[in-house]
């Protein structure tokens, strides 16, 4: 009786110890992607299996975005996303919501025809968001979220 007892004590504590140690290792997965000391934010936020990508544009080879056309401007900002994405251990096909920031409503046609050739199927969720203006004068801004499958 003792023998059976101890064996399912045991049993339950060795359980436990696998339930925290699974538990733990899912808080373990906090940490700031592409951050720069001094800089008031990261490029991205990894929390347990949830990537928070903050806003990218797509600036010229010389980190400016004045005078490039709105195409130019999404495909590069995706292209920025997409960096992010995977230097946090995500996939494309991990977004579930993209949040852009335009400021010309204009331009949502032209941004449209580069986003559905670069985003991958099936496409997150999206909301588009005219604003009056953006850092550096850019015409487009893309945020993401992304959750690990």
């Amino acid at each position: 009786m003792k023998v059976c007892s101890r064996r399912i004590a045991l049993s339950v504590c060795l359980t436990g110890l696998f339930a925290v140690s699974l538990s733990s290792s899912c808080f373990a997965q906090h940490h700031a992607i592409g951050f720069q000391q001094g800089m008031p934010f990261s490029d991205g936020y990894v929390a347990g299996n949830t990537l928070y990508v903050a806003g990218q544009q797509g600036p010229d080879s010389h980190g400016k975005v004045t005078d490039t056309d709105i195409t130019f401007q999404t495909k590069n900002a995706i292209a920025a996303v997409e960096k992010v994405v995977k230097e946090a251990g995500f996939q494309m096909t991990d977004i579930v919501s993209v949040t852009v920031y335009v400021t010309d409503l204009n331009d949502v046609e032209k941004m449209n025809q580069v986003y559905k050739q670069l985003m991958p199927d099936p496409k997150p969720a999206r909301a588009t968001v005219q604003v009056a203006g953006l850092i550096g004068r850019a015409k487009i801004e893309i945020s993401a979220i992304a959750v690990k499958h």
